[in-house]
């Protein structure tokens, strides 16, 4: 039976309310499917591309699964990369916001001491790559024992980057008796190996969306040497005139190029690969969601963690040697009920790969011209006004969410033995305040993070600035941390 909207669902009032405010409209395919299939607790197997919703498809049931009193981990969700673990820590965070839900990413490359910290406090859901995963469970800092909830998202990236072994290790360190989803643009023989020997007559659900690229989504592709690709990027960049654009290359050394290229040409322009330090990767992600820069010259690295509805145009600079990474590349275009467009470029030596693409997407791309010189020079004004523009910066996802919720910082932690009903119960006591009004609390050592919602934040700080917390008036601010 079609699902024309989420309330249709077993769901709890908490998260139709994040639901609604997060804008999702209607149940996509994948959603439709799967949502009411977890809630039943049955072992799946979801065969489904990128941008079909399917991070929601696992996040609304496992949130609603959840127990919030329970203090140990229910919930693992496996990535194969950084970006992708911060992605969907966040979509989980948000979807889970009303009803408290703790969501933890763990993930190399970012201080253990820090994750080690998070883990100890009460976590429902851990998002991690494989090999943080482990490390964790083996220093002990990561208990296992109670979760009923195993997401193994991008299955067919990990196999690629060489992690099923982990995965399965991660496997081997959880109960028994358990929920298990995988999720997987294709099903190689190794996947489905691992789906007959830890899944329990798993539901395969999927979903043919490889065509819908054809229709939300103009593809073209142009022939080029490689030593005129710079400026028929220029020419295309001039009269495609897009509002976001993310130019893939295959080699971190090639982002270098163009990156430098672009910068010289005065392109508002950034550049993300995996030899960038972390917290850099993160600060780029996160001004390209919100518009501060038009271009991302990118590799691969990017095409799994960038979850964003408004980028207009993908140009592989460099044609992907892996079919599927053509997929995942054009997928970034062409999201959210809106049209996108991708534009692969080839030179006379990559004809293998543009035939292995043409095979696997059951098309041909388009064979263009290159722009001629009295188009480009007649959109030269247009694209000029753009780049001189100031930036129209967009509200991160959540931001209707963050409205009516706000975070206090208290001046006391752990080392004051601060505790969670220490907090909860000074709250309760202010007039018109009551536990469903308080979200999530966080204690570290010398400080204490906790969220008011539903709009009572103005009221709880001013009530907080003359009652004590823990027999002491204590240091109450407004934070965005």
């Amino acid at each position: 039976m079609k699902k024309t909207s989420f309330s249709e669902y077993k769901l709890s009032n908490e998260l139709l309310k994040a639901i609604k405010m997060l804008d999702f409209k209607n149940p996509t395919s994948v959603q439709e499917q799967v949502i009411p299939i977890a809630l039943g607790q049955r072992d799946t197997i979801i065969k489904s591309q990128t941008g079909s919703g399917k991070t929601a498809a696992f996040a609304i049931p496992i949130c609603e699964l959840v127990d919030w009193d329970e203090n140990k981990t229910q919930a693992l969700v496996v990535v194969p990369t950084r970006e992708l673990a911060i992605q969907v820590k966040e979509d989980i965070f948000n979807i889970g916001r009303f009803k408290r839900i703790k969501v933890a990413a763990v993930f190399g490359k970012s201080p253990i001491r820090i994750q080690v910290k998070e883990l100890k406090q009460k976590t429902h859901i851990v998002v991690g790559t494989p090999g943080r995963i482990i490390d964790h469970i083996e220093r002990g800092t990561f208990d296992t024992s109670q979760i009923k909830y195993l997401v193994i998202d991008e299955a067919d990236e990990m196999l690629a980057m060489g992690f099923i072994e982990q995965v399965e290790a991660i496997i081997e360190s959880l109960p028994r008796e358990r929920m298990t989803m995988l999720l997987s643009a294709t099903m190689h023989k190794d996947i489905e190996d691992l789906c007959r020997k830890y899944m329990k007559a798993p539901k395969l659900i999927e979903i043919e969306e490889q065509n819908i690229y054809a229709d939300k989504i103009a593809q073209e592709r142009y022939s080029v040497d490689q030593k005129d690709k710079l400026g028929l990027l220029r020419d295309i960049t001039v009269v495609e005139n897009p509002d976001s654009c993310i130019i893939f290359c295959n080699t971190k050394l090639k982002v270098d190029e163009v990156y430098n290229e672009l910068t010289k040409l005065k392109y508002t322009c950034e550049k993300i690969h995996g030899g960038m330090e972390q917290d850099d990767r993160l600060r780029v992600m996160s001004e390209f969601k919100q518009g501060y820069f038009r271009y991302l010259v990118a590799t691969d690295v990017a095409a799994r963690g960038i979850d964003i509805d408004n980028i207009s145009l993908v140009i592989n600079y460099d044609i992907p040697q892996e079919k599927e990474s053509y997929v995942h590349r054009i997928g970034r275009t062409g999201r959210a009920s809106k049209e996108g467009k991708a534009i692969t470029f080839v030179t006379q030596y990559e004809g293998r790969f543009l035939a292995d693409i043409h095979s696997y997407i059951g098309m041909e791309l388009p064979l263009k011209e290159r722009p001629e010189k009295e188009l480009v020079n007649s959109s030269k004004e247009d694209f000029l006004e753009k780049v001189r523009a100031l930036p129209d910066v967009k509200e991160t996802k959540g931001a209707q969410l963050n409205r009516e919720i706000m975070k206090l910082h208290i001046n006391a932690g752990k080392k004051t033995k601060m505790r969670p009903v220490d907090v909860v119960g000074t709250i309760c006591n202010i007039k018109g305040i009551n536990a469903e009004d308080i979200g999530i609390i966080n204690i570290h050592d010398i400080s204490t993070f906790v969220e008011i919602l539903n709009n009572k934040g103005e009221q709880v700080y001013r009530e907080l600035q003359k009652t004590p917390i823990k027999g002491r008036i204590r240091k109450v601010s407004k934070t965005d941390q």
